[in-house]
């Protein structure tokens, strides 16, 4: 998979997810093979950009390249302008957000919203390709409604305006994240275009990820919600897709120590008082579905400090490894 003059070294990226993809959950999926990591998206408006949340985004240390930067707007001079700062910052590759569904970004038409807009699709997408000097990609959904599906005609403009590769959500705005993705339509935008195309959308194990890639005939894997709790996804993908074969389940030990260390990051990062309340969710999502979890989470979620956190992860872990050196799950992990 290449972008530009990046090789990747695998064809497994993770998908920017707002309030999930920061910094270290991003080095964390690349330690566990995943081959880009794309960040959180930034606001293209300007009078974000000395705020503490936009700073933060933007603050790509120890990251391996390619540093891949997500913004969204709809306004053609401010995300040309959005783009030039990230670059100024560190970006090496711009991904445009036209894929998100919330109703807080369609309701300023940006987003998925900007998918009933082609000629405005247009105008954006050359406004930043001519305004930055590295690699610039989008990430749309299939269409607006099932009525409505253009996936084929943005990806051709997205083409011609000079993006250098496309990742598809397999799903319309309206569907947001129910229902099957729509594996055929980006099958389709694969054979209307020659640029590089990314599938997303329902990857959850390594089996779905080869069947997708077969199916799609795309170049690259780019898996969300599945990574949640589970970054270690990453390299149990890269050895099925190589081998054939499956890698054992993790141990609880190596699964404690790698909850262990993210949450020490999100400290770090954050700050303990942030931190605390960020590493919440995410302690949340290693340990969905495993013996007493659902009163592990209550409780945890009442802690107010990062020395009780850290207790109450340890004392869980402990319990956890009574059971077996494995995690047994009692039920379906959610994608």
């Amino acid at each position: 998979m290449r972008i530009g003059p990046y090789q990747l070294k695998n064809n497994m990226i993770v998908a920017p997810m707002a309030g999930v993809t920061d910094r270290p959950f991003r080095m964390l999926c690349r330690r566990m093979g995943a081959g880009m990591a794309v960040s959180e998206m930034v606001a293209s408006n300007s009078l974000l950009y000395g705020s503490e949340k936009t700073m933060r985004r933007a603050d790509h240390q120890g990251e391996a390249d390619p540093v891949s930067v997500q913004i969204v707007g709809a306004d053609a001079k401010m995300l040309a302008l959005a783009a030039k700062h990230n670059v100024d910052r560190g970006a090496q590759i711009i991904d445009i957000n036209m894929g998100c569904p919330a109703k807080k970004i369609c309701n300023v038409m940006a987003g998925s919203a900007l998918l009933r807009n082609e000629p405005l699709v247009a105008r954006l997408l050359e406004a930043v390709v001519s305004a930055v000097n590295v690699p610039v990609t989008l990430k749309i959904r299939t269409g607006w409604d099932r009525q409505n599906r253009n996936a084929i005609r943005i990806a051709r403009i997205a083409e011609t305006s000079g993006v250098q590769a496309l990742a598809i959500h397999g799903r319309t705005r309206a569907c947001a994240y129910t229902g099957d993705a729509e594996y055929d339509t980006i099958a389709a935008v694969k054979a209307s275009v020659s640029i590089p195309i990314i599938a997303n959308g329902d990857i959850t194990t390594p089996e779905k990820a080869k069947f997708v890639l077969d199916q799609t005939g795309a170049d690259a894997v780019m898996i969300g919600r599945a990574a949640q709790g589970r970054p270690w996804l990453f390299r149990e993908i890269g050895h099925f897709l190589k081998t054939g074969e499956h890698l054992p389940a993790p141990e609880v030990g190596e699964i404690h120590r790698v909850l262990l260390a993210h949450v020490h990051e999100l400290y770090e990062f954050y700050g303990e008082h942030t931190g605390l309340r960020v590493a919440r969710k995410h302690i949340g999502w290693y340990t969905k579905g495993l013996a007493g979890s659902a009163h592990f989470r209550h409780r945890m979620n009442q802690l107010e400090s990062t020395a009780g956190q850290l207790a109450a992860v340890d004392e869980f872990f402990s319990e956890q490894a009574q059971r077996g050196t494995r995690l047994h799950y009692l039920g379906e992990l959610a994608a």
